[in-house]
């Protein structure tokens, strides 16, 4: 009986190869050009942050859109249907936008802010800053959806966007860097050590606000956080 390793390869022309990289082209522009999208209402905040305040609370804004491999490579793992639209279902991080700010009020803010504009529609928050993951682990995670314009008309794109202040982002980092070099298998004392610099972190955070707040007085908030 023949097993899958007789089987004849697959084989494509050229034409329906330039179609498949075409049509995954097209895809994932359309999460680039929904990043772009909510990095321009960040640019903005900035802007208005850095000429009518005296405080500006970003840091730096970073983003990316999933690479086709790592795209694929996610499809498999979470057992999707291999078409778009079982993806644009399942998968929402395609495109992410990662928002450093001073202070851990700032990421509140200015997820407020973000989240309040006409145009962008909240589909789901995760706030494990509040709450964080058991490994240390501190952000306030939201899907945004902001449409995005097409010649062909207007497409829902959703976009992941992170808050998260200097200490928590630099934690971060570290941790996926350590996971990466020990791919996934770390040491138990290594596990420990980076719960103790995460609560480290937690504390400079606090620490700093407090005399943030003594210097500058508490800031305005926008409207109350939803989860």
């Amino acid at each position: 009986m023949p097993t899958p390793l007789d089987e004849e390869p697959i084989a494509l022309s050229i034409a329906e190869l330039h179609a498949a990289r075409d049509q995954i082209q097209r895809f994932l522009l359309e999460y680039r050009f929904g990043m772009q999208e909510v990095e321009t209402k960040l640019s903005i905040l900035r802007e208005e942050f850095l000429t009518m305040h005296d405080y500006n609370p970003i840091e730096h804004v970073t983003s990316r859109v999933k690479s086709p491999d790592s795209l694929v490579e996610k499809v498999a793992r979470k057992g999707i249907d291999p078409d778009f639209d079982s993806i644009r279902r399942h998968i929402t991080d395609i495109a992410g936008v990662r928002v450093t700010c001073s202070f851990t009020a700032d990421a509140y803010r200015l997820f407020d802010l973000l989240t309040a504009q006409s145009d962008i529609t909240l589909r789901t928050v995760k706030d494990y800053i509040a709450d964080p993951k058991p490994n240390g682990y501190k952000s306030l995670h939201a899907i945004v959806e902001v449409p995005v314009f097409l010649s062909t008309g207007p497409v829902p794109i959703p976009v992941e966007v992170q808050f998260r202040t200097i200490a928590m982002d630099f934690w971060a980092s570290l941790e996926h860097k350590i996971h990466y070099k020990y791919a996934g298998a770390v040491p138990s004392e290594l596990v420990d050590s980076l719960k103790d610099a995460a609560d480290t972190a937690a504390e400079l955070d606090d620490r700093m606000e407090r005399l943030h707040r003594e210097l500058h007085g508490p800031k305005p908030t926008g409207p109350a956080l939803q989860v």
